[in-house]
């Protein structure tokens, strides 16, 4: 078996207890008080069942710790997906939806998901759900509205006739008496 790798020499047992003790990160602490166990002398599989993983962890926590400190054992965020639309396609998109859809050319009235989707697919070649597509017209500021149907045929006036007033929302009944207080 070859030679563990040695720690830095500008950190000691106590200074990763102050430091574990101080952090507000969980997993960091865990790894800072495992890493101090081997700096008081303890073995690799010591450090192991402190830090409840295995040896290969640790190692790679000392490979870590040794190439920049203390702050790298904190778990940082993963990454994610990549996104599906770069800065250009969603520039033309932000560039279609706001000039309205061309009826003779789009097929469409008015723009939906599933017709952007299409778009999309006609002109980049990307497969994009409309949750997705969604999500990234919600993050460039777009909201969804549509005007609340209407029929063609309808008449105004006839409305107005038909609506009813209301009473007044506070009136006593007639047989409503004062009550005696007692």
């Amino acid at each position: 078996m070859g030679s563990p790798v040695s720690l830095r020499d500008d950190f000691d047992a106590a200074a990763l207890r102050l430091l574990a003790r101080r952090t507000r990160d969980a997993d960091q602490g865990r790894r800072l008080l495992a890493l101090a166990a081997i700096y008081d002398g303890g073995s690799r599989g010591d450090a192991a069942r402190i830090g409840s993983v295995g040896l290969q962890t640790v190692r790679d926590w000392v490979l870590r710790f040794n190439a920049a400190g203390p702050d790298c054992l904190v778990d940082g965020k993963a990454p994610g997906q990549t996104p599906k639309l770069n800065e250009a396609q969603r520039e033309a998109l932000v560039r279609i939806v706001e000039s309205g859809p061309i009826p003779a050319v789009h097929g469409v009235v008015r723009w939906r998901l599933i017709d952007l989707a299409q778009w999309v697919w006609d002109e980049f070649g990307i497969s994009i759900a409309k949750q997705t597509l969604s999500r990234e017209l919600r993050a460039m500021g777009f909201r969804k509205l549509s005007a609340r149907p209407r029929h063609h045929a309808q008449d105004e006036h006839a409305i107005e006739a038909f609506k009813k007033s209301s009473p007044p929302s506070w009136r006593t009944s007639r047989g409503a008496r004062p009550r005696a207080q007692g």
